[in-house]
């Protein structure tokens, strides 16, 4: 009989071999039960008739699928059991959500359906979260973290029913869900390393928005798109899913040329927090790197606001230092 290593007992030897508290692992396994109930309400709600639009919009003006709406309630509800954290900021709300001011040690961020547009085709979704943590040292400030000072991120991706993770300093690993709902770590697992060689490197943005990007990122395009395949599934966690495997950049370029110019986005498009400082820290654990429209490391990013944008280059190191030298020229 063959038993895999379960997430928990991963973590648990984790923490014990780097002399850590436990605090954290309470943390985790609240998150990866909501994480389990966002699964099972995603593969169920086309009979539950909830994969299909709230009638609102969040504080970023979009839409609000109803999944979202019952992944950030799933996620926000058990936070609150774990007592572990301080603030949460999320998507889908406005401000800092107080959970534990007082006993709270960790400062949680998160996208709880990265990929709304993908619900109701009931395609791939991903629940992606950073963890910071609080100044055990003295006062705390409740300042937003920068990526550099994470300790944790990680991307379920829903429904697929695979989890991956980045510990600071440790690496980046891989966990399947299992039969029984449990999360494990393949026997044959080892710690992820973003290819860089080129032979398999996949390149991955919106093609529709091209004419909008700068006229650099237009012409790294053009001279360089034939040498990668191409693949774009419309959502962060999936395509950036793809890439720590294969290889390769996903890229959202600020658009500044678009016909219509309420629809520019000068500042880039995806939240700097909760999506883009989740892709830059798994990369940087595995190898990889992140930069902005102006070639600086998305890690090294003050956060001034909850909800703040950024344009994202990430991926295999090589790739991305390539475009990096173009977008950091004259």
């Amino acid at each position: 009989m063959k038993l895999e290593q379960s997430f928990m007992d991963f973590m648990l030897h984790h923490q014990e071999r780097h002399g850590r508290t436990y605090n954290f692992l309470v943390l985790l396994e609240a998150v990866q039960t909501a994480a389990k109930y966002i699964q099972y309400f995603y593969q169920t709600g086309s009979l539950k008739d909830i994969m299909c639009e709230a009638g609102f919009t969040n504080v970023q003006g979009e839409s609000v699928m109803e999944m979202d709406d019952i992944a950030n309630a799933i996620v926000l509800h058990y936070l609150r059991r774990s007592n572990q954290v301080i603030h949460a900021v999320t998507e889908e709300e406005a401000d800092p959500v107080v959970l534990n001011e007082e006993g709270g040690r960790y400062f949680f961020y998160f996208d709880p359906l990265d990929g709304s547009s993908n619900i109701k085709h009931n395609l791939p979704v991903g629940f992606m979260y950073a963890v910071g943590k609080r100044n055990m040292d003295g006062p705390e400030t409740y300042r937003l973290r920068k990526g550099s000072e994470l300790r944790a991120a990680g991307i379920y991706l829903i429904p697929n029913g695979v989890f991956t993770l980045a510990l600071a300093d440790t690496g980046v690993f891989r966990f399947h869900m299992d039969e029984t709902m449990t999360y494990v770590i393949p026997e044959n697992s080892e710690r992820l390393i973003i290819p860089e060689d080129r032979g398999e490197w996949e390149l991955s943005f919106n093609a529709s928005n091209r004419k909008t990007f700068s006229r650099k990122v237009q012409d790294w395009i053009e001279e360089n798109e034939a040498e990668f395949n191409f693949r774009y599934m419309g959502s962060l966690a999936g395509d950036f899913h793809r890439l720590i495997s294969n290889g390769g950049m996903f890229m959202y370029p600020a658009i500044i040329n678009h016909p219509r110019p309420d629809k520019n986005r000068p500042n880039g498009k995806l939240r700097l927090l909760y999506e883009a400082n989740v892709a830059a820290f798994i990369a940087r654990e595995a190898g990889g790197a992140a930069i902005d429209e102006n070639g600086n490391d998305i890690l090294d990013i003050e956060p001034e606001s909850p909800h703040q944008r950024t344009a994202l280059y990430v991926g295999s190191r090589g790739m991305v230092e390539n475009i990096g030298k173009r977008l950091r020229s004259g």
